[in-house]
């Protein structure tokens, strides 16, 4: 983007047109979750936002408690009051506390990284993480991380099973956004999407990280929809070696995830 834009200029959202100031909050918001305090230069890029408008954003979100500088003065962070609506989300029927269980295990089983990932939008974020006892650890994604749809196992667990149109629309987006991914474009996410559907999981190996690949499940709500992504992160020899055996073990902790009886709807937004 020019420095000389006058407005801003984000990327289209899937409903098209110009971001309006509630939408461009936002984003601000969404680029602050991450699990390290950002720069201003990486907030404003992953919110779409000039600096200037970003940074005017930030001040007000730290004048009401909803974002706050970190010790160094140049980079942000969650405030106070952003923390707090988040522990007051934590329901019983919680996505991430129904998880947990399942995670717990898998790490176990497995010895590497375990996932969970629900969708925002066209992107995928990682909510809850467990790691194994395996000391080469697949630690490129933490808790707050976001990809887009496709990329990774739980991410492409997220977009594999859902109607075909739909998917045509988020990959219309989607491949604007894979410069950083330059093994993975449109015909290899549906490549993967079919193979995905054709076995019932998702592997991925060395299309993301050299070496390193991923095996994930959706998990469904009670009205059949995918709400959540759950992988395993770990050498790609790992994954090669135990396929059958993590495709097994995850099918079957998705299984009594969705037998608790996920509520329609819960997990991320569509």
């Amino acid at each position: 983007m020019s420095p000389s834009t006058a407005d801003d200029a984000p990327p289209p959202s899937p409903a098209g047109g110009e971001p309006n100031a509630v939408q461009k909050v936002c984003a601000v918001l969404r680029a602050l979750a991450a699990a390290a305090p950002r720069r201003l230069t990486d907030l404003s890029a992953e919110a779409g936002l000039n600096k200037v408008t970003a940074l005017r954003i930030l001040d007000t979100l730290a004048q009401e408690g909803f974002a706050a500088r970190a010790p160094d003065g140049r980079r942000w962070r969650p405030g106070p009051e952003l923390m707090a609506l988040a522990a007051s989300a934590g329901r019983p029927d919680d996505l991430r506390a129904l998880a947990r269980p399942s995670l717990m295990r898998l790490a176990e089983l497995s010895g590497d990284t375990v996932l969970l990932s629900v969708r925002s939008g066209v992107e995928a974020v990682c909510i809850e993480r467990e790691v194994g006892a395996y000391p080469i650890r697949a630690n490129y994604l933490d808790i707050g991380s976001r990809r887009p749809l496709g990329v990774g196992a739980g991410a492409m667990a997220l977009l594999a099973w859902l109607p075909d149109r739909e998917v045509d629309a988020i990959l219309g987006i989607v491949v604007q956004r894979l410069g950083p991914y330059p093994r993975l474009g449109r015909a290899e996410i549906r490549e993967a999407i079919m193979e995905a559907r054709a076995r019932g999981y998702v592997v991925l190996l060395d299309q993301v990280v050299d070496t390193m690949g991923a095996i994930g499940v959706p998990v469904r709500d009670a009205g059949h929809r995918t709400v959540a992504g759950l992988s395993i992160a770990a050498l790609t020899t790992r994954i090669r070696a135990r396929e059958t055996e993590l495709a097994e073990a995850l099918r079957r902790e998705a299984d009594l995830m969705e037998r608790e009886r996920i509520p329609v709807g819960q997990g991320g937004t569509r």
